[in-house]
């Protein structure tokens, strides 16, 4: 009961005139119940109970005229992006339903503001603009023969790191070009976009690509460097979202080298699999894993063993 009005929440594994998703709707359940203004969010829970930040969806506001009237999400999620996901688990998922009706609290001192509409917040669409038009920018950086335009105060604000370089050392060579050597440039371009935004670029393909997923594992190496531990979040749920025997070795020496324990735990998840594991031994991210990361090599080795091998394990960790 929220509002003193009674809810339901309905949800349709394989869709409701939305083949391939997983909808989601909020229904009225109260018989007495007209025009009830109520505004709510869906979230999918991770293994933590926590929000997953790429399935968030949010009605800011809508009437619900009726009991049994319903209002939602037919494309919450795909199922093939739930089913190759971490927050899967046993065949069960969690989502949480966030629900607050909206009552006009109305005087004869404050009727009028029912006739005042706040907009939302557009700062993120302002300082987008702001990047594309390189107005008062004041420093540049030089990434893979590109040259990019930003502004020191909002990279400072945003990112220790460049902070630290903008206001420190390289204040001193402000008429320069920064020169940027090991980020390519776009990533460097993502990277910049997200600062400015807190978002990503819109991708222009359906899901995510195998190029996509190569973007996001440079693109969490960039934020790792600069500090920027949202955008980090981000890449590394994308990758623990898109785990398979191509990708799941260089995930897993990525997650070791940047300290990204989620992505670490769904690789072990992954790999867990016998078959799973048979394939990704033949592979070339496999050789690559052992030469650069053996100790998580011994961890993985080490969870597989049985439980009986207690001793075995120690030895293995230990060595």
């Amino acid at each position: 009961m929220v509002g003193d009005r009674n809810w339901a929440v309905r949800i349709y594994p394989n869709g409701y005139k939305a083949p391939g998703y997983v909808s989601v709707y909020l229904i009225l359940d109260s018989a007495d119940a007209k025009d009830v203004k109520a505004k709510f969010t869906f979230s999918l829970l991770d293994k933590g109970g926590e929000p997953v930040p790429s399935c968030i969806k949010t009605v800011t506001e809508h009437i619900f005229p009726s009991k049994g009237y319903g209002y939602g999400f037919p494309e919450f999620i795909k199922q093939e992006d739930l089913e190759r996901s971490a927050h899967l688990r046993g065949d069960s998922f969690r989502i949480r339903c966030d629900v607050a009706v909206v009552k006009m609290i109305r005087s004869q001192e404050t009727h009028a503001n029912e006739f005042v509409v706040v907009p939302p917040s557009d700062l993120h669409q302002q300082l987008g603009g702001l990047l594309r038009s390189n107005d008062g920018a004041d420093v540049t950086f030089r990434v893979g023969g590109d040259i990019f335009s930003a502004h020191r105060s909002v990279l400072a604000a945003r990112s220790p790191v460049f902070k630290a370089e903008l206001f420190g050392d390289m204040r001193e060579k402000a008429g320069d070009p920064i020169e940027i050597d090991d980020i390519e440039a776009d990533v460097f371009n993502s990277l910049l976009h997200f600062i400015y935004t807190d978002s990503l670029p819109e991708s222009t393909n359906e899901g995510a690509t195998q190029d996509d997923v190569v973007t996001a594992s440079h693109l969490l190496v960039a934020a790792d460097r600069y500090g920027i531990e949202r955008l980090k979040l981000i890449c590394e749920e994308k990758l623990c979202n898109n785990i398979d025997c191509n990708m799941v070795a260089t995930s897993l020496a990525l997650a070791e080298q940047h300290s990204c324990d989620g992505l670490k735990e769904a690789c072990f998840e992954f790999l867990a699999s016998p078959s799973n594991l048979e394939m990704v031994i033949t592979s070339d991210g496999y050789q690559h894993l052992k030469s650069s990361c053996p100790s998580v090599l011994k961890e993985l080795i080490a969870r597989l063993l049985p439980a009986e091998l207690t001793a075995a394990r120690d030895i293995i960790r230990s060595m």
